[in-house]
């Protein structure tokens, strides 16, 4: 065998196997859903309103109240909701679920350069970017859960905001994700199986 046919064997024997339609369609609505969670949590920060509740408007920013004429009288200083612990307790919030934003961005970076990189590192790149996702949704989980519990005696089912429920839905999703994202790195390259270098 001449030098050029050992070499064109050893990179065929590297190449990556042929990934199925139904992998890349599962892992292409994993990435799809993780961008949508972004989005969704994006705004909810961005916007912060989260739980309307006797002519009051609790936020993570502001806190507003609806004068007779249908205005929101909005301010910065939280105290003025006379809700104990809101001021202080709402910073940590803040920080978890803003923090969450940021960890979904970089999960959802690896997800994607390992579909588009396929090289030996990209089911390293999978899987870090799925435990990023599950991080998120540990953050704005424990944000959206602190929350509620901040201001448990002004809770009504019916008195959430769109933004709340973006972020609850948000959390969801990175989870759901993130767990996914696993789960399909361990059925499509099982552990046992081992790659040469």
């Amino acid at each position: 065998m001449t030098a050029i046919g050992a070499q064109a064997q050893r990179l065929l024997a590297h190449r990556r196997p042929q990934k199925s339609f139904f992998e890349t369609l599962i892992r292409s609505l994993i990435i799809l859903c993780v961008a949508i969670a972004v989005v969704l949590s994006s705004i909810s920060v961005c916007d912060g309103r989260w739980l309307f509740a006797r002519g009051q408007l609790f936020g993570l920013w502001h806190f507003c109240t609806v004068s007779n004429g249908s205005v929101l009288k909005c301010v910065t200083d939280l105290s003025l909701a006379r809700v104990e612990g809101l001021s202080v307790g709402v910073i940590p919030i803040r920080s978890m679920v803003s923090f969450a934003v940021v960890v979904a961005i970089f999960g959802l970076e690896l997800l994607m350069v390992s579909q588009v990189c396929e090289d030996a590192n990209a089911r390293r790149k999978w899987s870090m970017g799925s435990v990023l996702i599950l991080g998120s949704f540990l953050l704005s989980a424990t944000g959206v859960l602190s929350f509620s519990i901040l201001v448990k005696d002004h809770l009504t089912f019916m008195g959430f905001t769109l933004t709340y429920w973006c972020e609850f839905i948000a959390a969801f999703l990175f989870f759901l994700n993130g767990i996914s994202g696993l789960h399909i790195n361990s059925l499509t390259h099982p552990r046992n199986r081992v790659g040469k270098i």
